[in-house]
């Protein structure tokens, strides 16, 4: 019988992404794939580091820019405008756009309608002026 190793379990895509992410948003600035493999205690290879940040920037949730030979990377936005990319994502894959976000708003609570009936009518003010 094989023995199961504690660490030695594969990680999911989103998992590593969230992991890179964290990291990124840790650093005081623009980082490297090998800080970024450092910050993450050396347990992913140095080429997943940069598949994941590579996946991450077409995603368009980091950018980069060339230090020398190599790349610093910075998250693109904070979590909130993560969250907001991954519901945009979600609902341009939807042929139904009207019936997703229907349903979206129809299974709101009281409170998080309210907030998005207040940023609607915040939104609207903006495009008058």
């Amino acid at each position: 019988m094989a023995e199961r190793r504690e660490g030695s379990r594969r990680r999911g895509q989103g998992e590593l992404e969230a992991l890179v992410l964290a990291a990124l948003r840790e650093a005081d600035g623009p980082a490297t794939a090998g800080w970024v493999q450092e910050r993450l205690g050396g347990g992913l290879a140095y080429t997943t580091v940069i598949t994941i940040l590579t996946r991450l920037l077409a995603k368009g949730v980091v950018t980069r820019e060339r230090t020398g030979r190599s790349f610093a990377w910075t998250p693109a936005s904070d979590q909130a405008g993560l969250a907001a990319h991954r519901m945009r994502r979600v609902l341009d894959a939807e042929s139904d756009r009207e019936a997703v976000l229907a349903s979206f708003v129809t299974g709101l609570g009281p409170d998080d309608e309210r907030l998005l009936r207040e940023l609607l009518g915040q939104s609207g003010d903006e495009g008058e002026g």
